[in-house]
C-alpha cells in the first residue's frame, strides 16, 4: 500500500521508465532487508520507503529516490557497491556509497568522532549534493520515529540534529525539513518545555482566531480590487523559533505572540512590489523593518520581501511577499533545483550558491588543524543572520551579522585578508574590529609585508576568516620555531667546538635514529618551541670523542641575536620587563619557546649558569616593536596630577597599559604605571619629561 502511494506520487512528475527503476530498487532493497526489524518492531524496509516518500514530496530525481531505497543495504547487508553499480548504474551506487559513509555520524557522543564524520559529509557534498539531501531525509524519518529509543540516546540525537542537520537544511534553503527537524529536536531535547509551549500556543490560537480572520479578509479584498492574483496564508510560528527568541532576546511568550504573520504568494516579481505598495497603503509600515531579499537574496538563495505593519487595533503584522517559484525555493531550497531544472535561472543560481558554500567548507577542512577545529568553524558558519556589504566595484558580499572588515577582507580573498592593514567604510578610515552594517561600501587597504594579527581572532565572526588566520599563524609559528631552533642549536654546538653549518648527514641520521623523530626539521621545531633542550640534542650530534675542550671554545660562544619581529615564539618576562638595550638572558620554557629576562633578574638565579636551561642573548641592531616596562612614581598628591602625568608620557609617544595609585602616607602617593616603549633611549626621554613635573619626587624603573 505504502509503495503504491509512493509510485502514484512519482507518476505526477517522473517518466514511466524512471518510476519503474525506483520500483526495481524497492524490490531489491526489500529482498536484502528481509527478516530485519527496526527497534519499533516494524519491518526494516518501512524506513527506506519513508525516506523515499520525503524525497518524493521534494520532487527529487529518480536516482535520489533509488539511493533512498538502497541507502542501508551496503551497511546492513552483504551487498557491495560494485553489485549496486552493475544493477542500477554508477551514479546510484556513488550516492548509496556516499550516504553509507555518513552513517558514521551516529555515535555515542564522542565529539571527535562526530567531527570526523562531518568531514566525511563535506567531502560527500562536494562530489554530489544529493548525498546530503538523502541523508537529511533519512535523519528526518529517524527523528519522526525517535520515541522508541532510550531518553539519553534521544537527547543525543536531538542535540546533533539541532546543532548540525537543521542548520545544514537551512543553509541549503530546505525550510520545510529544517522546521520539522527543529521542532522534533526540541520535543526530544526539552520535552517539558515543548509541551508547555504547545499548550500555550493552543490557548493563544483561540484568542487570535478573530483578529487573524479579519486581517486575512481585508488583505484578500484589497488584492481582488487591484486585480492581483494572490494566495494569502496566515503563518504559524514554530515552537523552536519561539523558544529561541524567548531565551536569546529575553522576551515573554506574550510579546512574541502579539505579532501576526502572513505570507502573500503572487505570480510575478512585479506583483511582489505592487503588493508591497498596497500593504503599505493599507497599514502603516514600521520604520527600519523592511527587507528586500528579492534584489539581494540570502546566502542560501532565499528570496522574498519582508515588512512589518501596524494593523487594526494596533497589532503588529509581519508580511512576507514572494512568487510561487520563490515559495518552492523557500520550502525545498537546493532540492527545488531538480524540480525547476528545465532551465529556470533561480534554481541554477541557488545551485551555484550551495556549490560556493561547499567549496568554502573544503577550504576550511584543508586549513583546520583537526576535525574538532573544523566542526567549530562550520558551526559558526551555519548560523548566519546576513548583512550585505558592497565592494568598491559595487559587488555585493554576504556576511553574517556582526561581521567586521577583517571578515569582509577574507570573504573577498584569503590573500586580501592576510595582507590587510586598514580599511575605509563609506570613504572613512574605520577600525578593523568595527561591526559592519548592510549597505556599507568597504575598501580594504593592504600591504605586501603585512600579516594577520593574532588579536583578530577575538572579533572575527566568519568561519573562513577564523580558519585562515589560524592556518597562517600555525605556519608562521612553524617557520619561526624552526629558525629559532637552528639558532639555539648553533649556540649549543658552539660550546662543543662545532657549528650548525658543519653538521654532516651521518650525524643527523644518527640523531633521528636515537630520538625516533621523523625529520630533522621536526627536532628543530621542538627546540624552538622549548620542548627539546638544544644542549641535549647537541650532545647526541657530537659524541665526546669529537668535542673540543670547553675552555678552548668558550670565547667562540656567541649570544643568540633576537628581534621583536621574531613574533610568536618570543615571550618577554613580566617579572622584569626587558627592553631593547638591556643585557638579557634566555630561558627555554616547554611550550612557550624562549622567554627573555633581564640578565640581573632574580628568577634566573638558580639556572643562570645551566647551559641546558639558560643562554646568552643579544638584541639585533634595530629591534622593532613596543615593549612593556613598569615604572614607579613617588608624588605629592594634587588634583589632576594623574592626567598631567599621563599627558607627559603620551606626548613622548608612549602607550599606557595600566595605572594604579597607593597612598604611602598623608603626604606621598605611589603611582604604578605599565607603559610600552621602543627601547632604553625612548624610556630615558619619558623619564626626563615626567621628572619635569613639580609634583614628582622620584621616578624609577621596576626591575623585579
Amino acid at each position: 500500500m505504502a509503495l503504491r502511494l509512493l509510485l502514484d506520487k512519482l507518476s505526477y512528475y517522473l517518466e514511466v521508465k524512471e518510476v519503474r527503476r525506483v520500483e526495481r530498487a524497492y524490490i531489491f532493497a526489500e529482498q536484502c532487508h528481509e527478516g530485519q526489524l527496526r527497534q519499533s518492531g516494524d519491518p526494516y524496509i518501512t524506513h527506506p520507503l519513508a525516506v523515499a516518500h520525503i524525497l518524493a514530496d521534494m520532487h527529487m530525481d529518480h536516482e535520489s529516490l533509488m539511493a533512498a531505497m538502497l541507502h542501508d543495504v551496503i551497511e546492513d547487508t552483504g551487498v557491495t557497491k560494485g553489485q549496486i553499480s552493475r544493477r542500477f548504474g554508477r551514479p546510484v551506487a556513488d550516492l548509496v556509497d556516499g550516504v553509507s559513509k555518513l552513517t558514521g555520524i551516529e555515535f555515542q557522543s564522542k565529539a571527535e568522532q562526530q567531527a570526523e564524520s562531518f568531514q566525511k559529509m563535506t567531502l560527500a557534498m562536494s562530489r554530489d549534493i544529493r548525498v546530503v539531501l538523502v541523508k537529511l531525509a533519512d535523519r528526518l524519518h529517524n527523528m519522526r520515529t525517535l520515541g522508541v529509543l532510550a531518553p539519553a540516546k534521544r537527547r543525543r540525537i536531538a542535540r546533533e540534529t539541532l546543532d548540525i542537520y537543521a542548520p545544514i537544511a537551512q543553509r541549503l534553503g530546505i525550510n520545510d525539513i529544517r522546521l520539522e527537524l527543529e521542532n522534533l529536536g526540541f520535543a526530544a531535547m526539552y520535552p517539558l518545555r515543548h509541551r508547555r509551549l504547545r499548550e500555550a500556543m493552543k490557548a493563544a490560537k483561540k484568542n487570535r482566531k478573530e483578529v487573524v480572520g479579519e486581517i486575512h479578509q481585508s488583505m484578500e479584498i484589497r488584492l481582488e480590487q487591484e486585480q492581483v492574483e494572490a494566495t494569502v496564508k496566515s503563518r504559524e510560528k514554530h515552537l523552536w523559533s519561539i523558544y529561541r527568541k524567548m531565551r536569546e532576546k529575553k522576551r515573554s511568550f506574550r510579546d512574541i505572540m502579539d505579532v501576526f504573520a502572513f505570507r502573500l504568494i503572487v505570480t510575478s516579481v512585479d506583483d511582489c512590489y505592487r503588493t508591497l505598495g498596497m500593504m503599505h497603503n493599507m497599514f502603516k509600515p514600521v520604520p527600519g523593518e523592511f527587507k528586500d531579499y528579492i534584489a539581494i537574496p540570502k546566502a542560501n538563495g532565499y528570496q522574498s520581501l519582508h515588512t512589518v505593519l501596524v494593523g487594526m487595533h494596533g497589532v503588529l503584522i509581519e508580511v512576507q511577499i514572494r512568487t510561487v517559484e520563490m515559495e518552492a525555493m523557500a520550502s525545498y531550497g537546493i532540492a527545488a533545483h531538480w524540480e525547476y531544472k528545465a532551465g529556470r535561472q533561480t534554481a541554477d543560481v541557488n545551485q551555484r550558491r550551495a556549490a560556493r558554500w561547499i567549496q568554502g567548507l573544503l577550504e576550511m577542512q584543508q586549513q583546520a588543524g583537526d576535525s574538532l577545529e573544523f566542526l567549530e568553524h562550520v558551526k559558526a558558519d551555519l548560523f548566519p543572520d546576513e548583512v550585505y556589504i558592497f565592494t568598491p566595484n559595487g559587488k555585493i558580499i554576504e556576511l553574517p551579522s556582526g561581521a567586521t572588515p577583517i571578515d569582509f577582507a577574507y570573504s573577498v580573498h584569503t590573500g586580501v585578508g592576510n595582507s590587510c592593514i586598514a580599511c575605509r567604510v563609506d570613504g572613512q578610515l574605520t577600525p578593523l574590529s568595527e561591526q559592519l552594517e548592510s549597505g556599507q561600501r568597504v575598501e580594504i587597504i593592504s600591504a605586501e609585508e603585512a600579516q594577520p594579527n593574532p588579536n583578530w581572532l577575538n572579533f572575527v565572526v566568519t568561519a573562513k576568516a577564523r580558519s585562515a588566520i589560524r592556518h597562517y599563524l600555525k605556519n608562521q609559528q612553524h617557520d619561526e620555531s624552526v629558525d629559532l631552533g637552528k639558532r639555539l642549536l648553533d649556540q649549543a654546538l658552539n660550546r662543543l667546538g662545532t657549528r650548525y653549518k658543519e653538521l654532516k648527514k651521518s650525524q643527523i641520521k644518527r640523531l633521528l635514529k636515537d630520538t625516533g623523530a621523523s625529520t630533522f626539521e621536526y627536532i628543530l621545531q621542538q627546540i624552538g618551541l622549548g620542548n627539546r633542550v638544544p644542549f641535549a640534542v647537541a650532545n647526541v650530534l657530537v659524541p665526546k670523542s669529537k668535542r673540543k675542550p670547553v675552555e678552548e671554545n668558550k670565547k667562540s660562544t656567541l649570544p643568540v641575536m633576537i628581534d621583536a619581529s621574531d613574533g610568536l615564539l618570543l615571550q618577554y618576562a613580566r617579572c622584569c620587563h626587558p627592553i631593547p638595550g638591556d643585557p638579557i638572558l634566555g630561558h627555554i620554557s616547554p611550550g612557550k619557546g624562549l622567554v627573555i629576562h633581564l640578565e640581573s633578574c632574580r628568577n634566573l638565579v638558580e639556572i643562570r649558569h645551566n647551559p641546558e636551561k639558560c643562554m646568552a642573548l643579544s638584541w639585533s641592531s634595530k629591534p622593532r616593536g613596543e615593549f612593556p616596562v613598569e615604572l614607579k612614581v613617588e608624588i605629592t598628591p594634587e588634583r589632576g596630577f594623574i592626567a598631567a602625568l599621563a599627558s607627559r608620557m603620551t606626548e613622548a609617544d608612549a602607550t599606557i597599559e595600566h595605572v594604579s595609585v597607593d597612598e604611602k602616607d598623608a603626604f606621598t602617593s605611589i603611582v604604578d604605571v605599565v607603559l610600552t616603549v621602543r627601547d632604553r633611549i625612548h624610556l630615558a626621554d619619558i623619564l626626563r619629561r615626567a621628572r619635569g613635573l613639580k609634583q614628582v619626587r622620584r621616578i624609577y624603573r621596576v626591575k623585579n
